[in-house]
């Protein structure tokens, strides 16, 4: 497998993550109950689904490099989820680091 295509898949995977954390937030946004149970288990099923995955990539790329992949496109991913979906709102400096994520992805995808 190349570094690329175990980017690809760190990607993936971090965007399946994010489905996860989509389904645990909505499980405490409920006003009649504390948690929402069942999209709790939801948000838990597809989150840890993801530990199979990391396991095959982990053999193919770096850790430090994953790590990085993965905690950008989460946080994009999550922000975008939170702005499209819970009406959230970024200030400058959120907007910066942001922008400053992904340059730093796209600058490691063009080294190659």
């Amino acid at each position: 497998m190349s570094i690329i295509n175990a980017s690809l898949i760190v990607i993936g995977l971090s965007l399946v993550g994010v489905l996860g954390d989509y389904f645990i937030k909505l499980s405490g946004n409920s006003e009649i109950k504390y948690v929402d149970l069942k999209l709790f288990i939801i948000g838990f099923v597809v989150y840890a689904s993801t530990a199979i995955g990391w396991f095959f990539v982990m053999k193919h790329i770096k850790l430090s490099t994953l790590g990085v992949i993965y905690g950008v496109t989460t946080v994009v991913a999550l922000t975008i989820v939170g702005v499209l979906f819970f009406k959230e709102h970024l200030n400058i400096y959120e907007i910066i680091g942001i922008i400053a994520g992904v340059s730093s992805i796209i600058s490691y995808f063009f080294s190659f």
